[in-house]
Order: C-alpha cells, then structure tokens, then sequence
C-alpha cells in the first residue's frame, strides 16, 4: 500500500508507542526515543517550522551527522509538505552554495556552530537563505545574526502553536500524496556541478520495502547510523527502511567512537561502503602483526581453513566432516572472536555497494561468517535495483534484479533500468534528465555489464571509463581502471589508486599508501620517518607497495580478458587524496580527470621513462587555511607476466 513518511511514523506512534525508534549516545550513555516521543518532537518542529513560514513544496536543507533530531527536522518539513535537502556535514561551505541556491531555500537546519559558522560565511551568495535553526548551542551564545535561532526554541514555540491548533499538522499530512516530492539528493558531482536528484515518497518507499521483503527485516533489527546521511545509501537504510520496517536506528556519539559503539550495539543489519571494510581488515591486520609468534601462526592456520571452506558453508554447500571439525574448531578460536571485535557478532545482512569491493576482502568476511553480500544501485535509483541471496554471494556480480526491477543491456553494454523507484526528474535540469531517461521510461546507467548464465548482473566499469590499451604487446586489450585499482586497495597497506592507460600502450598508476598501516609497518622494521610525505618516499615503502603490484599483476595475467590492463610503472603520491582538494568525491570515489589535469607532469613523467619527478601541490587545511606540499618522487617499475593460456 502507498503511503508517505509522516503517515508512517504516526502509524508506529500508535501501534507500538513505547517501542524504541532510535537511540542515540551521549555522554558515552545511550539515550533511547521511542515512536510516541519522536512523534511529538516531529509534530512540535513542524507547528514551529510552519510558524516561521515553512511553505508546501519548498526545500529545507538539514546539515549535519546522524542524530534524532536531524531525523525529526526531516520528517516535520515533509509533514509540511516541504521537501529536506540533506547536505554533507563535511563539505566545505563553498560546496553548499550551488545546492542552497538552486533549490532557491529559505529555511536551513545546522548541528552545531561548525555548520551554523559554514552558512553564514555563504550568506552573502544565498540571498534567500533567511532563517538558520541549529541543535547544538555550544559556541553559540553570542551569536546575533538574523534569523538564526535554537531548536529548543523553535520546539517551545511549536508546542505553543500545536496545543491550539491541534487538529492542523494532521490535516496537513492528510494532504500529501505518495507521489509528491519527498527529498532531493545532490550527486557528488564528478564532472561539474552536482544535480540534485529528486524522489517521491513512493519511490524511495517502495525500493525501501522491497528490500526488506528481499531480506526479511523485521522491526526487531538493530541498525547503526554512522554515514552521512546526504548519502542516499545511508539514507535508505537508516531513514525510509527505518519508517518501512519500524526497526531501530542507533547514532554514534562521534566519528572517532563508532568502532567502540559498533561493538555496544551489535548491529543485525549493517551497511558501509567497500572503504570501512578496508579499513576494518587493516585494523585487524596491524594488530595481528603485533600479536605473538604462536597467535599469528593460530590465525594464520585457521584464516587459510576459513578462505578454503568458508565462504562454500555460507552459500549453504555441505563440508566434509574433517573441514566441519575444523571450521569450528577455528570458529571457537579466532573467527568467533574475530567477529565480536569487529562488532559484527550479531549481524544477520551485511552489505556493501558505492563501488565494487575487491573479491579477497569480500571472501574475507565471508569466510568468518559475516554474510555479507554486495547490491547495485544509485541515488537515481533509490538504491535498490539488484541484491544477492544469502547463498548466491559472489565476489565478482551485484546480484539478481530484484521485485519490481526490469534490467537490460545496450549495445554499447550499458545497463538500463526500469522500476517504480527512479527519480522523478533533476531538479531544474530537463536536459540532464532527458540524457539518463529515456522515453521509455529506462534509465541510463552509464555503468558497462551483463547478464551472466545465472542471472546475475557483473559491472565492468562505467562505460565512459572503460578502455583499450593501444599500442605494444597488449594492443587493443580491454582497460578497466576500477577493477585495476579495487584489486590494488585489497592491501592493507595501500589506500587508494588511480589507474591510467586508456589509448596508452601500457598502464601506470599513482598510489596512496595507507599511513597507519605502512606507519605501524616501519616502527616494526625500525624504519624512521617524518609524516606522510617522507614516509611515502622510502626505497623500503617502495618495495612493500612493488610486491603488492606485482602480485595483481600475477592475478591479472590469468585473466584473458584484462591481463593487458596488468601495471608497468607506479609512483606513490605525496600526499593524501582528499576530497576538500578536489581529488575526490565526497563518498569517496576518485575523481579521475581532474587528478590527471591536476597532476599531468606526474603522468608525463610516468609515460615519459622518467626515473623521478618534482611536484609541488596546493592544499586545503582544515581550519580552510591553504598551503603547499611539494616533493620530488620516485617512479617505479613493476614485474609483469605473460597472459596465461587456458588448458585445452
């Protein structure tokens, strides 16, 4: 059945009153809301929203981390029938300004001063912005600027309005239909500005939904809300999936404890992308090489018993009785415990999607018994579009289409899309909708893929990013950059990768090493060092990072298919990639052109034969100071192999 957000919260509010919908942790205490509490407080934001001036059909932007309140703000503006613009707490304030002024908003709701000090050094370029709410009153006591005022107040002066206009705020929901508008979601905006994606209440609930049916959530599901919540993926799962099941969604206290409360909560249903568990595996992997000479050898043994026959038991195949014995043996001993301290003792779905992840850290947690699965989808999609079964998980497809999608490839092998949670339009740009919907009513990928014998869908690259090598031994061969640097970011020692060698007659990448885990690998070797620019210029650095190329070179040239996409020469950036510099998007994801505009005397010295290459490069600090980073870096070669023959 059709319905909207606030029709759902109020039927949770009168189902199961005393449930609890959220909790978040404060003062290391977590605070519990139930559905009847975080009914009033959306009613009390909404009569003082509607007080202020709040119109139908008008855009809020909502700033800041996940916590209840910033939920509660959301759900009061579409209780309006105003449409929230969640935008990403950690975007610098000059990235605010084309989402503020294109959606022409008036009305804005900030965490704390960070947020509050980032929208008024914009103000002057957002001449509509008129009216500033924040949450958190730390640092703000002083501050005079018009419009600008607490939601504590805002809820007391709603509370006022709602105990004599009591039947209003229902009536106003009343009025909402399925398919109005319910939020919009900025893209990251790879190539320009972003476009602000804009969905339905139907739309996202009915992809909501049915991934839960694919999952069998249950209101008995715990979740843990640490993502951005601009990012639709941490939307869905903690915001529409939240209203559609009625499970409990947990807030972090802060970034730096989430591990901590990860393993407070115990989540049933988690969600991050490919980077958290890379991050997660290196964590477990500097602490094994601390441990003793017999609890490595312990690891050691059970994690080669464990990639053997691991992932088989959680696709439901049946072991032998010695590999049974053993996998329990080793379930008692480290992957048991291996679990709990990750957190992820309780887990029943775990799921990763916004890139590809690479298949040894997929097999990884597969092989501990973390089901963890993979999904394909988009903000323009609602997410949702293919999901694997608990028993199909494979490292190499997205999944099978699930309820309510239609998939097919064009000849150029790109996937298209039918189903009831596409976006509607991008606001105020028909062009740009025209190109990604067809008349139709297929939506255009622009990822490359197909349909395997069973169903399952495998995405190659995005098809502007798919290439040919031309030229030398490997001419015509297929590139596929993100498969390349995927295979490369398995290492717990590499961080991130940009890969290049489209037209080009061989393949060369810059490399990031992962600081803390090359950091805690010299300390072990004795190697001193000076910050991250020394350290990433260590013959010794050099070495580690020319083995773990050279070991997916080894992998690549048994595949027919992308052996002549293996890695000839490399370079270890000076510096971090960051999304504050441009280098990447704000979900992380490499922003390819303009890293080669950016750094085009690197590429030139990587296909010119250059043995080394002097650069100096401009950054932004966080105090929004900026400063420059220069060095002169080595280039390496890289050991590669002959494409290996299939047997006849």
């Amino acid at each position: 059945m059709q319905t909207t957000f606030p029709r759902l919260l109020l039927k949770h509010a009168a189902e199961r009153p005393d449930a609890p919908a959220m909790r978040e942790k404060e003062y290391g205490i977590w605070q519990a809301h139930s559905w009847a509490g975080m009914a009033a407080l959306v009613e009390h934001i909404a009569y003082g929203l509607h007080q202020l001036g709040l119109q139908r059909g008008e855009h809020m932007v909502v700033i800041g981390a996940n916590r209840p309140r910033l939920y509660a703000t959301m759900l009061a503006a579409q209780s309006l029938g105003a449409i929230p613009i969640p935008l990403y707490q950690d975007a610098v304030a000059t990235e605010c300004v084309f989402p503020i002024t294109n959606a022409d908003v008036r009305f804005a709701f900030a965490e704390d001063q960070e947020q509050v000090d980032k929208l008024l050094e914009i103000r002057d370029r957002c001449p509509d912005l008129a009216h500033l709410v924040y949450d958190d009153p730390r640092g703000l006591r002083n501050y005079a600027e018009p419009g600008l005022m607490s939601l504590d107040a805002l809820i007391e002066s709603g509370q006022a309005l709602a105990a004599s206009q009591p039947a209003f705020l229902r009536a106003e929901i009343d009025k909402t239909s399925p398919n109005d508008v319910a939020a919009m979601f900025f893209t990251s905006g790879t190539t320009g500005n972003p476009k602000g994606v804009v969905h339905t209440h139907n739309t996202l609930l009915d992809r909501a939904r049915a991934g839960a049916e694919f999952d069998k959530l249950t209101a008995s599901e715990e979740v843990l809300a640490y993502l951005p919540p601009a990012w639709i993926g941490q939307n869905i799962f903690s915001y529409a999936q939240w209203l559609a099941c009625g499970y409990v969604v947990n807030c972090p206290e802060d970034a730096s404890t989430v591990t901590i409360d990860l393993k407070e909560i115990g989540p049933t249903y988690y969600f991050a992308p490919p980077r958290v568990f890379e991050g997660l595996l290196t964590s477990v992997m500097i602490r094994m090489e601390d441990a003793s000479r017999a609890k490595r050898g312990m690891f050691n043994f059970f994690m080669k018993v464990a990639k053997r026959v691991g992932p088989d038991r959680m696709n439901g195949q049946a072991l032998g009785l010695a590999d049974t014995l053993l996998y329990r043996l080793g379930d008692l001993l480290v992957y048991g415990p291996l679990r709990n301290n990750l957190g992820f003792s309780r887990v029943r779905v775990a799921y990763t999607a916004g890139e590809a992840i690479g298949p040894d850290l997929f097999t990884f947690y597969r092989s501990i018994g973390i089901n963890l699965k993979q999904l394909y989808g988009s903000t323009e999609t609602a997410v949702f579009v293919c999901l694997q079964p608990d028993d199909q998980a494979r490292a190499d497809t997205v999944g099978v289409p699930i309820q309510g999608v239609q998939i097919k490839v064009a000849e150029n092998g790109e996937i298209l899309v039918k189903s009831a949670g596409l976006l509607k339009e991008y606001y105020k740009n028909p062009a740009a909708t025209a190109e990604v919907l067809d008349a139709s009513g297929w939506y255009h990928t622009s990822d490359a893929g197909f349909i395997d014998a069973r169903g399952h869908l495998k995405i190659i690259d995005r098809v502007k990013d798919v290439g040919r090598i031309k030229g030398g031994e490997h001419d015509g061969a297929l590139f596929a950059p993100k498969y390349v640097e995927n295979k490369l970011k398995f290492f717990p020692h590499i961080k991130e990768v940009v890969a290049y060698g489209d037209g080009r007659e061989k393949v060369c990448v810059f490399i990031n090493i992962d600081f803390n885990a090359v950091g805690n690998w010299a300390e072990r070797h004795n190697l001193p060092y000076a910050g991250y620019t020394d350290l990433a210029q260590k013959p010794e650095v050099y070495q580690l990072v020319r083995e773990c190329v050279e070991k997916v070179n080894a992998d690549l040239s048994a595949d027919a298919l992308l052996a002549g996409s293996q890695v000839s020469r490399f370079l270890v950036l000076h510096k971090e990639l960051d999304a504050d510099d441009g280098e990447l998007t704000r979900t992380n994801k490499v922003r390819r052109g303009f890293i080669a505009e950016k750094y085009q005397p690197l590429i030139e010295a990587l296909y010119g034969g250059k043995t080394e290459q002097f650069i100096e490069t401009v950054v932004k600090f966080e105090d929004g100071r900026s400063g420059s980073v220069s060095a002169t870096l080595k280039i390496s070669e890289a050991k590669t192999f002959a494409p290996v023959k299939a047997a006849a």
